[in-house]
């Protein structure tokens, strides 16, 4: 694993042609493979379709993860139950492999708060954080009180390369190091910080040597690989887990779509460029190397994208049959438990508005 943080070329298993470079790390089967791209493939499809949703006004704005499933997906399968996960805005398929369900994922992006209501392996996880790199120092917090509580878990957070210029990525970074933390940071380099690259936002060579000014181990990584993924997210995990401090983990990937559904990438980026990207993307990349194995056929893959519009039709269908949110309830998650002046407010909703989740007007309107 790329260990030397001046390593400037991301290390894979499997190349963009989908050829190993080097041997599969011992516990990567053919069943764990052949789950990761599931996992991929469903992820995209449900991608596809909240896009559809959101241009067709059944949506709000949604940050799609197209061309970087091969990172969430890697975080995903590394996480164990009682770690805690830290998510920024683009990790649809770590959310859904914590347990958060299909519908939930698109609850949030509709705007109804219940969606952050994870259970499973997602019950202590933090809610999606929409701010640039706030989430880095809520990560940090979480990993003292891992270590203050003796706890034999760790805490993983993952934000993009834009988050990396913030001061709240340094932050967190240098209380890490400086406390070594059962941390472990992952940034989703997808080269593009809405309309400014990689090139406008910092001098360094590679994202990953940020690790130095703190004092952590630092790894690049292709993150269209989900195996050089999940194996440089499991090693860090492990290492925090035991105590032996934080890691920085920068995964090559590449936005493939807008950064929004309220961007126009075409703007402001080169078509030849995105389109270089997509013969490096990660889904393309398994496949090819499944199929070269033996170890999946057309008849599988028509399966799969059978059962993956069944479960992705079905999540949508319980998205739109859900009962409106009632307009006073962003009120109950303000704090842990109602002060006085949130009190005076909720009472204002329920004398103004109808609050019993099927009105929404102020009382007498018409």
């Amino acid at each position: 694993m790329c260990q030397v943080t001046q390593r400037n070329t991301p290390y894979c298993f499997l190349d963009a042609q989908g050829q190993n470079l080097v041997p599969l790390p011992a516990d990567i089967s053919l069943d764990w493979l052949r789950a990761a791209y599931r996992h991929m493939v469903l992820i995209r499809a449900l991608d596809k379709k909240v896009v559809a949703l959101q241009r067709t006004g059944q949506m709000r704005t949604y940050p799609s993860c197209l061309g970087q499933e091969a990172v969430g997906v890697g975080i995903g399968l590394a996480l164990q139950e009682n770690d805690i996960f830290v998510p920024y805005y683009r990790d649809q398929a770590t959310l859904y492999l914590r347990g958060v369900t299909l519908t939930q994922i698109m609850q949030v992006w509709g705007g109804d708060e219940r969606g952050h209501l994870f259970s499973g392996h997602a019950q202590r996880d933090l809610p999606l954080c929409i701010p640039i790199a706030t989430q880095m120092t809520h990560a940090a917090g979480v990993a003292v009180a891992l270590k203050s509580r003796a706890e034999p878990h760790a805490a993983l957070v993952t934000c993009g390369d834009g988050a990396t210029s913030k001061g709240d990525f340094s932050e967190a970074l240098n209380l890490a190091g400086l406390w070594q933390l059962p941390l472990v940071s992952v940034i989703n380099n997808n080269q593009w910080a809405i309309s400014v690259p990689l090139t406008m936002q910092t001098a360094a060579a590679t994202l990953a040597q940020k690790a130095v000014a703190a004092g952590m181990e630092g790894v690049r990584v292709d993150g269209n690989d989900v195996v050089a993924v999940y194996h440089a997210v499991d090693l860090a995990l492990k290492k925090a887990r035991s105590g032996k401090g934080p890691t920085l983990i920068e995964a090559v990937s590449y936005r493939l779509t807008d950064h929004t559904t309220a961007d126009d990438a075409t703007r402001y980026r080169d078509l030849k460029q995105v389109n270089d990207a997509w013969e490096r993307e990660p889904i393309k990349r398994l496949q090819t190397w499944l199929h070269e194995q033996d170890a999946w056929d057309p008849a599988q893959e028509t399966g799969l994208l059978e059962e993956v519009r069944a479960q992705v039709d079905a999540a949508v269908a319980a998205y739109l049959a859900l009962p409106p949110q009632a307009p006073d309830e962003f009120l109950q998650y303000m704090f842990a438990s109602m002060t006085t002046p949130l009190s005076a407010q909720q009472q204002y909703q329920h004398t103004r508005f109808a609050v019993d989740g099927s009105k929404t007007q102020p009382q007498g309107a018409q």
